[in-house]
């Protein structure tokens, strides 16, 4: 292996590391709380290293949305992605985002400490974090549109509406998990989406089922 090859893989390694560091002190703190100085204290790294890896608050801000995105991605989109398109990828997509912070070693959810800090300040985050968002409403929306394609759903339910009360109770479950320390969180979020989806499909209420929870 050359030098240079050499020298890349131990940056990425470094990269690597801080950006562990930041997405576990945003969940924490949130993103506002990533400095250059905290990172290199907690990282044992010096300020002029992570300088070298991210020039400014701002662009380690973005770099750790980013991999927090990514994060996600793989934990829970991908995932899904081994069910057939619709109403039974929908149920997989919600499950895993149920368990995503606990697979992925999160103490919460850093987007919606995100969505906390920047929904209403202007600027390359709230940019970066509208983006994302508006993408995943659109991956629960295609699957809402090839549910109705196959006879799944009835239509009753828009995949715009879906999508926002999907969100809703994800964010509920949060709330609860977090906040309260409700060990039935989980539980009532998969009875909640349960009734979105027989009300999506036209289902009448002595047929709603929670699914059964999915375990790490």
């Amino acid at each position: 292996m050359s030098k240079s090859a050499t020298t890349a893989s131990k940056g990425e390694l470094t990269r690597a590391c801080i950006l562990d560091a930041a997405v576990q002190q945003a969940a924490l703190a949130g993103f506002e709380a990533l400095t250059i100085g905290g990172l290199a204290s907690q990282t044992g790294l010096s300020k002029s290293g992570l300088f070298a890896h991210f020039g400014s608050k701002e662009e380690l801000q973005l770099a750790a949305l980013d991999e927090v995105v990514r994060r996600f991605i793989e934990t829970v989109y991908q995932p899904a992605l081994a069910a057939p398109a619709g109403r039974a990828r929908l149920s997989a997509l919600f499950a895993h985002w149920l368990q995503w912070t606990k697979r992925s070693g999160l103490p919460a959810c850093p987007m919606m400490s995100a969505l906390g800090e920047y929904d209403s300040q202007p600027g390359p985050m709230r940019d970066a974090l509208e983006r994302e968002m508006r993408r995943l409403d659109a991956a629960i929306a295609e699957n809402v549109n090839a549910a109705m394609a196959l006879g799944e759903f009835s239509g009753a339910v828009t995949p715009q509406q879906f999508a926002f009360e999907t969100f809703g109770i994800i964010a509920s479950c949060y709330r609860s998990r977090i906040l309260y320390q409700d060990p039935e969180s989980g539980t009532q979020a998969q009875l909640a989406f349960a009734r979105l989806l027989a009300a999506a499909a036209g289902e009448t209420p002595a047929s709603i089922v929670a699914p059964p929870t999915v375990r790490p």
